[in-house]
């Protein structure tokens, strides 16, 4: 369990109870002779924070799902018209997605008055993304409700992070670079998803080298960043959840997943990237789920993460400041 906020100390009691583009142009030589006029920009600057109530160092619902079928198998799974439903709640309350990697790394970059929300999915599935016979991704795939949703709301990023095994999504070729091509991102989740507390320290090791190795040879030029624990267990050198070689392949992860039941902490705050907590969400009510989760923190709007829109600061209330980590100490803005 991760700790260090006040917001999330008081949430312990509860629980108890128990994720540039560049323009080339031809300018012919007469053109290229003549000076261009000067460019007039303007830029409107972020809004006072106190206006918007930011509060960079509140809780992140990190949400974790597994499949995405009209018949789900379990507490992990959705149908379709569920998830659908889920991202018309997140929009409609403020939410705008993050991957884990932009996550931990505190490289949040959010329109004023917004929160992060990061969304993740274990297990590459078929339901999760899956090619339809005229190549495009089948629109009932978690992939392709995303890839709509953010047609249909612009200002809502349509990313997450997708926790992927060897063989990914029965080994569809074009499914890694589709995610990468996206701006999904791709992590590790072992070459074939054991229980990692059964295993060697060697075994552990081959299990994370394989997999980013497969990845990396299905999306060349992917780093992968982070992992996610499969079944959430550790294996018993805990070490290996961050770094090792095997074979000659080298892996370091920036974040470990776990499979848990509370919010996560700011980046700026309290965050322990080796075990960072996510919310199950699941077919019907799941306890401490999505639903249980965003009741509480739209109840208890102060507890959350709420952007200032100025990714070069890290902005909140002045009797929070002795939550904030000391590294970001140099974009601290308390007001």
């Amino acid at each position: 369990m991760t700790g260090g906020s006040p917001a999330l100390s008081r949430l312990l009691p509860i629980l108890a109870l128990t994720t540039a583009l560049t323009a080339c142009t031809d300018v012919s030589t007469e053109a290229a002779s003549v000076d261009p006029p000067a460019a007039h920009t303007t830029t409107t600057p972020p809004p006072n924070p106190a206006d918007v109530g930011a509060n960079e160092l509140g809780l992140v619902p990190v949400l974790m799902y597994h499949q995405i079928s009209a018949d789900p198998a379990g507490e992990y799974d959705q149908t379709p018209a569920e998830f659908r439903d889920e991202l018309e709640r997140l929009y409609r309350e403020g939410y705008r997605p993050v991957t884990v990697a932009a996550y931990v790394s505190g490289d949040l970059d959010l329109p004023a008055g917004t929160h992060p929300v990061v969304l993740t999915f274990d297990d590459s599935t078929t339901s999760q993304l899956a090619f339809t016979e005229t190549g495009t991704v089948a629109p009932d795939s978690a992939a392709g409700i995303l890839a709509e949703f953010g047609a249909r709301y612009p200002d809502f990023r349509p990313v997450a992070t997708f926790y992927v095994n060897n063989e990914p999504f029965r080994g569809d070729p074009r499914a890694l670079p589709w995610l990468v091509a996206n701006g999904h991102e791709i992590g590790a989740h072992t070459a074939t998803h054991p229980n990692l507390s059964t295993l060697d320290d060697d075994s552990v090791r081959r299990e994370f080298a394989e997999n980013v190795r497969a990845v990396t040879a299905a999306a060349p030029g992917v780093t992968v960043r982070t992992m996610a624990l499969p079944l959430g267990i550790h294996p018993d050198n805990a070490a290996l959840t961050t770094s090792g070689t095997w074979a000659g392949t080298t892996y370091t992860f920036d974040a470990v997943m776990l499979v848990g039941s509370n919010p996560a902490p700011a980046p700026y705050a309290g965050l322990d990237p080796t075990g960072v907590p996510r919310i199950r969400s699941g077919r019907g009510a799941v306890p401490f789920d999505s639903a249980y989760w965003l009741d509480h923190l739209a109840a208890h709007p102060a507890d959350r993460y709420t952007a200032d829109g100025d990714p070069a600061r890290v902005s909140f209330p002045r009797d929070r400041g002795g939550e904030l980590n000391p590294r970001f100490t140099a974009r601290a803005n308390p007001y």
